[in-house]
C-alpha cells in the first residue's frame, strides 16, 4: 500500500455506501459504519389490504397441506400402482456389480 504515514483512510464502498476506516499498514478494516436504511414505503390506508392478502395465502396454504394430508392414502396407493405396473413391464436384469464396472 503507498501510503505508510500511519494515518486511517476514511472509504465509502461504492456498492453499498458503508462508511470504512482502513488501517494503511496492515490493510485491515478498523470499524464499519452501513449505510441507513429506509423503511419500506408502506402507506397505513393499504395496511388492511396487505393483512388480508397475507391471512388470504395462510388459508390457501392450510387448504392445500389439508387436502395433501386426507388423501395421502390415496395418493401413495396410486404411486405404488404405478410403480408396480412400471416394475412389470421392464425385464429384470442382471444386478451391476462393482467388479463389472472397472
Amino acid at each position: 500500500m503507498g501510503n505508510r504515514s500511519g494515518e486511517n483512510l476514511n472509504v465509502t464502498c461504492p456498492c453499498c455506501q458503508a462508511k470504512l476506516v482502513v488501517d494503511p499498514v496492515f490493510g485491515a478494516v478498523l470499524s464499519h459504519e452501513a449505510p441507513v436504511k429506509a423503511g419500506p414505503n408502506v402507506d397505513l390506508s393499504d395496511a388492511q389490504k396487505i393483512l388480508a392478502e397475507q391471512n388470504r395465502q395462510r388459508e390457501d396454504k392450510f387448504a392445500d397441506s389439508w387436502f395433501q394430508e386426507t388423501n395421502k392414502e390415496d395418493i401413495l396407493a396410486k404411486k405404488f400402482e404405478e410403480a408396480m405396473k412400471k416394475a412389470k413391464d421392464s425385464p429384470a436384469g442382471k444386478p451391476i456389480r462393482d467388479f463389472d464396472l472397472d
